[in-house]
């Protein structure tokens, strides 16, 4: 049984296999369903080698790292245990998410990828890893297989991308040095000290993914062949970069890649680099221009189209914020537009706003985006380590954020719930929080357009 399970197979009692989604060398991955919480699951189910100890190790510590890992860019665990109905056959398994979407090398298969989508999914990535590396973990399989793409079921414009198969990831030293060395990983995907069988630590997630995102780019692996010949290839030559790849993409994939790990970014940087290529790349397509400067100046007049920015407290967006507040059992929300260097409540509920200050933190952020920015624990989240909103007196540890944006495609401010505890943030909340912030931008159109009709009379 461990080699494979047949469909309708109750493991446990509980997990009811319906079909094989995913196939490695030490496990096998299946869709399933949990009988007592009626949910879809990903199983991973391990193959069994008797007397192996070295890869009960494997399976004990990717139990315990994913056990302390909470992040939107890594796949969650939700049980482990072991099915002992058949004696001579016993299995462990894992029992996760089940990520809906294709993972990175089935679509890769089809041809290389927009800039913007891969900078959306290796925002993701690099956020993820920064989350490990913070905690003291190396993945050291950072590659296409291993990264899943979420299908939101909405038809999502803003692709996003989980982190999976920590199998061969490995825990530092209690000073974060390397403890262990080896050759661990996938042949086409290792850094150049992996392929030397030299100690890897967190910079060489930073050089996987430096290939991966490469590959997503140009629809090539950077280093084929047999798997020997592909390892030893990277400690003797570069990556070839394409010219015709974006300036800011060739610097920042020539630092990720280079053999020296000291010289690489660390993934947070990646991770800030790619969020300010979002950012400009979404002003490219909403102005035609390629100076950031220029699409603000845009943005902000929309801003003072609208008539927003020093006025009196507003009574219908009290309502809205009001009403907010109460259907996610918050105790702050805000209605914000942020001007070029700080952020104006129009509304705002909660005894703590005060606290929060005129900083833009957050919302800022947020309508660089172009969907909802969450944040479901903020202490622990790399992108708001530094927040005023985190580190200062407000103490927030959530935030959930969507843009106020016009019809012509500019985000004035943001619609924002917070909390003092972390939380979870579902899809059908999102969609709660954006019909909100329609409400608003709706009673905004309303009153430009009986503006203009009055001036015209």
């Amino acid at each position: 049984m461990a080699g494979s399970i047949r469909s309708g197979y109750l493991l446990s009692g509980r997990y009811r296999v319906e079909e094989l989604i995913g196939l490695g060398a030490q496990s096998s991955v299946y869709r399933a369903v949990d009988e007592l919480l009626r949910r879809d699951v990903a199983v991973k189910v391990f193959r069994q080698h008797h007397g192996n100890l070295e890869q009960v190790r494997r399976q004990e510590a990717e139990v315990r790292i994913l056990a302390g890992m909470s992040h939107p860019a890594l796949v969650t665990l939700f049980d482990a245990g072991a099915d002992l109905s058949d004696p001579q056959e016993p299995c462990s398994y894992l029992v996760m998410e089940l990520v809906r979407g294709p993972d990175l090398r089935r679509r890769g298969a089809s041809g290389p990828m927009s800039a913007a989508r891969i900078a959306h999914i290796g925002h993701d990535l690099a956020d993820g890893l920064a989350y490990i590396h913070h905690h003291g973990i190396v993945h050291r399989d950072v590659k296409p297989a291993n990264v899943l793409l979420v299908e939101d079921g909405n038809g999502g414009h803003r692709p996003r991308a989980k982190l999976s198969d920590f199998g061969v990831a490995m825990l530092l030293g209690e000073g974060h040095e390397v403890i262990d060395s080896g050759s661990s990983g996938t042949p086409h995907y290792l850094s150049p000290e992996q392929a030397a069988g030299e100690p890897a630590g967190p910079a060489s997630d930073v050089y996987s993914l430096g290939l991966v995102l490469l590959e997503g780019l140009t629809g090539e692996i950077a280093y084929p062949g047999a798997p020997i010949q592909s390892a030893l290839a990277r400690l003797l030559r570069d990556p070839h970069i394409p010219a015709d790849i974006a300036p800011k993409w060739v610097e920042l994939l020539t630092f990720m890649l280079s053999r020296d790990p000291a010289a690489r970014p660390a993934a947070r940087e990646v991770s800030l680099s790619l969020r300010q290529e979002i950012a400009t790349s979404s002003g490219r397509r909403r102005t035609g221009s390629p100076d950031p400067a220029q699409d603000e100046e845009a943005r902000m007049r929309a801003v003072h189209r609208y008539r927003i920015l020093d006025t009196l407290p507003d009574g219908t967006f009290d309502r809205v914020v009001a009403v907010a507040a109460r259907m996610f059992a918050v105790p702050v929300a805000i209605v914000s537009i942020v001007d070029h260097d700080r952020i104006w409540f129009k509304a705002r509920y909660g005894t703590d706003v005060e606290q929060i200050g005129r900083d833009p933190g957050l919302c800022a952020s947020a309508i660089l985006q172009d969907e909802a920015w969450v944040v479901e624990s903020a202490a622990t989240d790399p992108r708001t380590l530094a927040n005023p909103l985190v580190a200062g007196e407000a103490g927030m540890q959530f935030y959930a954020g969507v843009p106020l944006r016009t019809p012509d495609g500019y985000n004035l401010g943001t619609l924002c719930v917070l909390d003092h505890k972390p939380r979870e943030f579902t899809v059908h909340d999102t969609e709660t929080l954006e019909n909100l912030a329609a409400i608003v931008m709706n009673d905004l159109e309303l009153r430009l357009q009986t503006r203009r009709s009055l001036s015209r009379d």
